[in-house]
């Protein structure tokens, strides 16, 4: 590691993830039914084998497994000969089966890693394993949260979703880095083509946090086994977000460094993140592995991916993207991580780049339309369907028909607030480009009628030309190239 521990009283910060993704297949891990749950009412998207009925048996679901070798060789992970499956035994009323179909001792992904920047500082994080699973059902608590509901109501339509279980090692020394390595991840897992973020449930995330004392922690952030092995460590759940998992942590480790300095000792416990209030409560003391019970799912036949493994491909990623954009494109270090934030956004930048010049099209994409699209909390993939316009709008700028500023300030936020589409709207404006005659007529009457700023710029202030370009554009409804209104107010003025 290279990050120094976060110090505060001789107490150092010690985080590890365990993160839950939802791998988009078409169907649940271990029998048939839709992962489509988008509107459904509950409990429709059931069958024998996800409410676990007696006699019903699990088939495992290719893709899910071919999506966790995606990932295993995205984080550069070890990939064994062989894994297998085992059954997690407790009791929630959303496990119908009251145990989960999980893996143990044999995960599908071992010793991978993953890195992140942080304020300009590289780090990588260790990912001691990935592993496949199921998700089990949804609880709605009614009247209130968890704690103060009149009732709960069982969904279990999510009974069976293939869920990818990243585990982390205990490498973050602050919140700031979690959600770093969350946004970094979950990057890479669209890259991937494995992994919807909008869809709801789609990543949640349980956070282990432990206080060890700061003279246990190396110069370079080392902690060892030991130390790790002897610190209570709080587990909290519920974080379904980058920035929630930045407010939870920050939150708990206020709340156990004000414990430590009253003298009180923290409880190893597992505590819920209580989003509206941003506090976290104590649910109940923390399992340990023992209290799961372990034993192998033997309706699972042992599974065997290294053969297939060297068959699946995985894509260019976002860092080898960003480099490459770099150096094919001329683009300085914030483009490039502009264009290449989702997959969808480097692509159409590609896209773009292949019909026009580099700069031109990452003005328009980084700048202009990912900046109109923020300020409306959009993202790229919610116009993807309207791709084509921007292209069109790009090809009226290119072509000289309108002007960038026209372009940018009126035709694709109007585009984007009304569905118009760029034509429509420059010839309902009436913002193609005024003719060379009247540009110059614009040039002379806006030379006749503000002698002070002529007389301005030819006493020596330069400032008083973008007055002249001013009223010009104005003449001209904003149609005119302001560069060449400049160069003929020059070549008047000088003549």
């Amino acid at each position: 590691m290279t990050a120094q521990a976060t110090h505060e009283r001789d107490l150092a910060v010690v985080i590890g993830l365990e993160v839950h993704v939802q791998l988009e297949t078409e169907t649940k891990v271990f029998c048939g039914c839709s992962t489509d749950l988008g509107g459904a009412e509950p409990n429709t998207h059931t069958c024998p084998t996800c409410l676990g009925l007696p006699g019903a048996l699990p088939v495992l679901n290719e893709a899910a497994v071919e999506s966790a070798v995606k990932l295993g060789k995205a984080i550069d992970a070890e990939i064994p000969q062989q894994t297998r499956f085992h059954r997690k035994n407790y009791y929630y009323p959303d496990l119908p089966k009251n145990f989960q179909i999980t893996q143990y001792d044999a995960p599908l992904c071992q010793d991978g890693r993953l890195e992140i920047g942080v304020e300009g500082e590289r780090r990588e994080i260790g990912i001691e394993r990935a592993h496949l699973e199921e998700d089990p059902g949804s609880l709605q608590h009614e009247g209130g949260n968890i704690e103060t509901a009149d009732h709960t109501l069982v969904n279990y339509n999510r009974a069976g979703i293939p869920l990818m279980e990243i585990v982390t090692r205990p490498d973050f020394r602050s919140p700031k880095e979690t959600r770093a390595f969350l946004a970094k991840l979950e990057e890479v897992l669209e890259y991937l083509g494995i992994f919807d973020s909008q869809r709801d449930g789609s990543l949640r995330v349980d956070a282990n946090i432990s206080l060890v004392d700061g003279e246990d922690v190396e110069e370079d952030g080392f902690i060892d086994a030991e130390t790790l092995a002897a610190a209570n460590r709080t587990e909290v759940k519920n974080i379904s977000s980058h920035k929630g998992a930045e407010k939870a942590l920050a939150y708990e480790v206020t709340r156990q460094k004000n414990a430590v300095r009253r003298g009180r000792e923290i409880e190893q416990e597992t505590r819920h993140w209580d989003e509206s209030r941003g506090i976290t409560v104590s649910m109940r003391s923390k399992e340990e592995e023992k209290d799961y019970r372990y034993f192998p799912e033997y309706d699972l036949p042992v599974l065997r991916v290294a053969d297939w493994t060297s068959k699946i491909d995985i894509p260019e990623l976002p860092d080898a993207r960003r480099e490459r954009f770099r150096e094919e494109y001329g683009l300085g270090e914030e483009a490039a991580s502009k264009l290449t934030s989702t997959k969808q956004v480097a692509d159409f930048y590609e896209d773009l780049a292949r019909d026009f010049e580099p700069d031109l099209a990452a003005t328009w994409v980084a700048d202009d339309l990912l900046g109109e699209l923020n300020y409306r909390d959009m993202a790229v993939t919610d116009v993807e369907d309207r791709l084509d316009e921007v292209r069109r709008l790009v090809e009226l700028v290119s072509g000289g028909e309108i002007t960038a500023k026209n372009a940018r300030e009126i035709v694709l936020r109007e585009m984007l607030d009304s569905g118009t589409d760029p034509d429509a709207v420059v010839q309902k404006r009436d913002l193609g480009k005024t003719d060379d005659d009247a540009v110059a007529a614009a040039v002379t009457e806006a030379i006749e009628e503000n002698p002070e700023a002529v007389a301005d710029l030819e006493s020596g202030d330069d400032g008083a030309i973008n007055f002249l370009v001013g009223q010009v554009m104005g003449k001209t409804g904003g149609s005119a190239d302001p560069g060449q209104v400049n160069r003929l107010l020059r070549e008047r003025l000088d003549g």
